[in-house]
């Protein structure tokens, strides 16, 4: 069991409906030390990789996606999901459903921040139905850049999202992929992955 499975084994909350809880250390309360092993797990994972930004939505995709980006020593974009006065000039614009808040958002990011030709690697908290994922691949297509892979913490591998942008031939990483939750009992099941390496 890698470090992330471990905490989501200690701190997670699974409650009814397929929600997993993980506010106390990921998406309210953030503990930056695991986001750091984070940001050096998929440091690891994409290495090999020439990233020119870190592409992410707001607002809990932020604060792992500033991490990694310390260790990819590149700029980060989020997504902004309601337009704003002090956005100005042309926007790329996608819609998306979100699994969590039941609801459609358009997602904006500013044109001026995303060109042609860049290597973008995409980082989330949370894979599900894979709509939010969706939406920032289509930005990144319309602005003329590449998505050279996606990082995210937590898949919920019982759900459609990881295997429709697998099949898309997109390489995802996910630190925890969950097999199976019961909120009757707490138990979570994690898919078997490669070990991850990291440092003390």
């Amino acid at each position: 069991m890698n470090f992330l499975e471990e905490r989501i084994q200690k701190d997670g909350v699974v409650k009814e409906g397929n929600v997993l809880k993980v506010d106390s250390f990921l998406n309210h309360q953030m503990d930056i030390a695991l986001f750091e092993q984070m940001g050096e797990e998929f440091l690891r994972r994409f290495q090999n990789e020439k990233i020119d930004k870190i592409l992410t939505i707001e607002a809990s995709g932020i604060g792992i996606a500033c991490i990694v980006a310390r260790y990819f020593r590149v700029p980060v974009v989020f997504a902004k999901k309601a337009k704003s006065v002090n956005l100005d000039g042309e926007m790329y614009v996608a819609e998306v459903e979100s699994f969590t808040h039941k609801n459609k958002n358009q997602v904006i990011v500013s044109k001026k921040f995303l060109s042609a030709g860049e290597h973008v690697l995409i980082i989330d908290d949370f894979l599900a139905n894979g709509c939010a994922l969706q939406g920032l691949i289509s930005i990144v297509k319309e602005a003329g850049a590449i998505v050279d892979g996606i990082g995210i913490a937590i898949e919920k591998g019982f759900q459609p999202g990881g295997r429709i942008i697998r099949n898309l031939g997109y390489r995802l990483e996910s630190l925890a992929i969950i097999e199976a939750m019961d909120a009757a009992t707490g138990q979570i099941t994690f898919r078997e992955q490669p070990v991850c390496v990291h440092r003390d």
